[in-house]
């Protein structure tokens, strides 16, 4: 969670934050909304955009979610404070901030709580809640608090891997967009040695008569572009085997993309052999009820 001291941050002319009283140390997380869901690729571009950065910032202005007060007016620390204590001065140095300067929504109700994991955590892109305890104290450089994370099952096909065909060491997945066209979207964790014996039964080389002077149809270059990876590893190209998207499997993912793939490696569940890949959802963002619409 990145630490703004308000001084610092006046000097670079940020009106938004300007209007808080010099000295006040924050704890949040900035963001960027687009169509109602949190956009880290479009805040990522801030970084790049050069001369465009101004046109950036008007289209897509950037929000500071606060989630913690580290020192109250003129500088006075509040580490030692209870949560409850800091959370009730932020709330205080909040009340005529600009909308730029959001709080995060806190409850005690558990029904709120799985409200916010079914619904809203979906909806905005967000990937879970944090459970702090309002007696505790902040302290830098300990993790005091539990993240619990939104995770949807779904169904995605099989266009490729790495490691070996009868071997595969992750999977790489693919979906089709509404024009039919298979789509990269992500990436499995490692798979354990019996998801490797099983899924590696199943795979198949692409089609013999496509690499015969025929152009191989795999809709996927190989290597894969070091773009396409999530934006949290490490962008380098990546050697893989590409296979006959013809297996459906099943895996466990969180509510994070972007540039319509998921930002986070997913979770191998298993093979469906009985399930078609015409009836895998369409690519993220496109399919019916992603963004929790009914």
């Amino acid at each position: 969670m990145p630490t703004v001291l308000i001084s610092d941050v006046a000097s670079r002319h940020h009106r938004a934050v300007r209007r808080l009283p010099p000295g006040v140390v924050l704890d949040g997380e900035l963001i960027v909304w687009e169509r109602g869901r949190t956009n880290f690729a479009l805040l990522q571009r801030r970084l790049t955009a050069g001369r465009t950065l101004l046109r950036l910032a008007h289209d897509y202005p950037a929000h500071y979610v606060l989630f913690d007060l580290l020192a109250d007016t003129g500088g006075e620390v509040a580490l030692g404070l209870p949560l409850s204590e800091r959370r009730a001065r932020l709330e205080r140095l909040l009340v005529d901030a600009p909308t730029q300067l959001t709080l995060t929504p806190q409850t005690t109700d558990t029904q709120q709580v799985s409200e916010w994991l079914v619904n809203w955590t979906v909806a905005a892109g967000i990937e879970g809640v944090v459970s702090k305890r309002l007696t505790g104290r902040y302290e830098p450089g300990r993790r005091g608090w539990w993240k619990y994370r939104t995770r949807i099952t779904t169904e995605v096909v099989a266009g490729g891997v790495t490691g070996s065909l009868r071997d595969p060491a992750t999977v790489l997945l693919g979906r089709r967009d509404r024009r039919g066209r298979l789509r990269y979207t992500g990436r499995t964790h490692p798979l354990s040695a019996a998801q490797r014996e099983e899924l590696g039964g199943m795979l198949s080389p692409l089609r013999a008569a496509q690499r015969r002077g025929a152009p191989v149809l795999h809709p996927w270059p190989e290597p894969l572009p070091a773009f396409w990876s999530g934006q949290l590893e490490r962008a380098e190209p990546l050697r893989y085997v590409q296979v006959e998207p013809n297996v459906v499997v099943e895996i466990e993912a969180d509510v994070a993309f972007e540039h319509q793939r998921w930002r986070h490696r997913v979770r191998y569940v298993r093979a469906l052999p009985e399930v078609s890949v015409y009836d895998v959802p369409l690519l993220l963002g496109e399919e019916e009820g992603y963004f929790g619409e009914q």
